[in-house]
């Protein structure tokens, strides 16, 4: 009975994932068609923030925290948003207490800090779970799109193409003013 198990088991590794689980290949391969602009983010202060508003202009959306060593990025995201959302940037600030209980606050507090202690002007998302099983349908996606480009830490960096595929994503440490992040933006509103 042992090497039968065995045997079987050794089958099911090497059949296709397609044949062992076509409703789990089919929901990977609809997630691989969506683009960004499927998605929307409750807005903090009430609304939804819905990409598609943004159809052909890049997005960077950005996990965010109060209360983290990286928070200080609020200042370069907001350069970015001054600089480049008169042409057509987007950038949405994510709000997540994944990583180290680092927004533990609700609204109040997550907008006394953006708002009064950096001036941000752009949207900020309703608080939102950005990893796990939980996470917010973007980052799901996302994850799909690019899983070696997952959020480790908060002040994670998605930028969107102009097209709804992710371009690229940008660790915790790259400040949101780094060349790199600033020549991927605007090859995207060059329409690169």
């Amino acid at each position: 009975m042992h090497t039968r198990r065995h045997a079987l088991g050794l089958l099911a590794s090497a059949v296709p994932f397609a044949l062992v689980s076509p409703a789990l290949a089919q929901v990977a391969d609809n997630m691989s068609r969506t683009t960004a602009y499927a998605f929307s983010f409750p807005g903090l202060d009430g609304g939804d923030i819905r990409l598609v508003a943004n159809s052909g202009k890049p997005i960077l959306i950005v996990n965010t925290a109060s209360l983290c060593g990286y928070t200080p990025q609020y200042t370069g995201l907001q350069e970015l948003w001054t600089r480049y959302g008169p042409r057509g940037l987007l950038i949405v600030g994510v709000p997540a207490n994944d990583f180290g209980g680092q927004e533990p606050g609700g609204a109040a507090e997550i907008i006394k800090t953006a708002h009064d202690g950096y001036h941000v002007g752009f949207p900020l998302a309703a608080k939102t779970v950005v990893k796990g099983p939980n996470a917010h349908p973007f980052y799901k996606w996302a994850a799909l799109q690019r899983p070696a480009e997952q959020p480790r830490w908060n002040f994670h960096k998605y930028l969107v193409g102009r097209d709804g595929t992710i371009k690229g994503g940008f660790a915790t440490a790259m400040e949101p003013t780094d060349p790199r992040i600033i020549a991927a933006i605007e090859k995207e509103l060059a329409g690169e």
